[in-house]
């Protein structure tokens, strides 16, 4: 295994981390509310960063998300790419790329993901979509929705096709979420056999990248804090449990950044990766919510300011946890494929 990062992939990532640095401030998001900041997603797009994420591929995605959740960017980089550019790349027909790959690419169409399939969605004979999902991250933004039915085929719905409804619903994280509900939609398929793993293995590693991202950034706060916060004339951070905490977060963020790289880089290279994408969501579920956790604690009473940044940090890994089917579900996941894969 190689994790050294190409230089395509090394250029995009700085350049990334320059405009999540620069643009990704605590007025700009206090501005967006619970909404997209339109202005960052613009600027990133118009770098090319969607676009080149078919060059750089899903580890690439990762190293670029990992920025994002450093300063908790509200736009909807991940669910673009994993649920819109990445799976029509790889599963559509030649129709569908030439069609909805230019709009991806650019930014000036959104995809999001009704996933993963939890039988709330179904498809009659006359291949039409009923059902509807409690909450689609970043669904208020997106002109494409990517829906799993019960049977994990996949469907391209448009969110303005007559049946469509959404409504929009507060999540954890300010993520743009609304509830889906389709009414005899018709939908246009992707993929065939496999294309449903595929994709929420994607969408499992990239969200994963983005928690370690959401860890680093909480961690990196707390690390500011306490070595400028003194207490009987000592910096916090000289002092043992303090530093416990944060060395115990430190190795939480590194596994959940090497499992996220490790299955990316499997996936890239066509190698298996089921086990993968499920050990680095485990790590990026369990793990980050301690993470987010010690962030908010080594910040003592100015963490419970829910306005103070660290706490958007918190609210991330927690959303980031839930949305991930937090770690006991997943671990289930995991025993139970892997039970599978050794019968086989």
């Amino acid at each position: 295994m190689d994790f050294a990062p190409t230089e395509e992939q090394t250029a995009a990532r700085g350049l990334a981390a320059r405009i999540f640095g620069d643009l990704s401030t605590h007025e700009r998001l206090a501005a967006a509310g619970t909404g997209t900041d339109a202005g960052l997603w613009k600027e990133l797009c118009a770098t090319g960063l969607t676009a080149a994420v078919e060059e750089i591929g899903l580890l690439g995605l990762v190293l670029l998300l990992e920025e994002q959740g450093r300063t908790t960017a509200q736009v909807p980089f991940a669910a673009s790419c994993v649920y819109g550019l990445l799976a029509v790349a790889g599963h559509g027909t030649d129709a569908q790329r030439r069609l909805l790959l230019p709009p991806l690419r650019d930014g000036t169409t959104v995809a999001t993901g009704a996933f993963p399939a939890r039988g709330g969605i179904r498809a009659d004979g006359e291949r039409r979509l009923s059902g509807s999902m409690p909450y689609v991250p970043w669904l208020r933004d997106a002109e494409l929705v990517l829906v799993a039915d019960s049977d994990r085929d996949l469907w391209i719905v448009r969110t303005a096709d007559p049946g469509v409804t959404t409504q929009p619903v507060e999540t954890t994280a300010p993520w743009s979420a609304a509830r889906l509900v389709l009414d005899r939609v018709s939908g246009e398929r992707l993929g065939g056999a496999g294309a449903y793993e595929a994709v929420l293995a994607a969408s499992r590693i990239a969200f994963a990248g983005l928690q370690a991202g959401v860890c680093a950034g909480s961690l990196a706060r707390a690390v500011a804090h306490t070595n400028t916060r003194e207490q009987f004339g000592r910096p916090l951070s000289t002092k043992q449990a303090v530093l416990l905490h944060a060395a115990d977060a430190h190795m939480d963020t590194e596994a959940i950044r090497v499992t996220a790289y490790e299955a990316a880089w499997r996936y890239d290279a066509g190698l298996p990766y089921g086990p993968q994408a499920l050990t680095a969501a485990w790590w990026a579920s369990e793990a980050g919510k301690r993470v987010v956790h010690t962030g908010q604690h080594l910040h003592g009473g100015t963490g419970a300011d829910l306005d103070h940044p660290v706490h958007r940090h918190f609210l991330w890994g927690r959303q980031l946890d839930a949305y991930l089917g937090c770690g006991s579900e997943v671990l289930q996941e995991l025993g139970e494929s892997l039970v599978k894969e050794g019968s086989e």
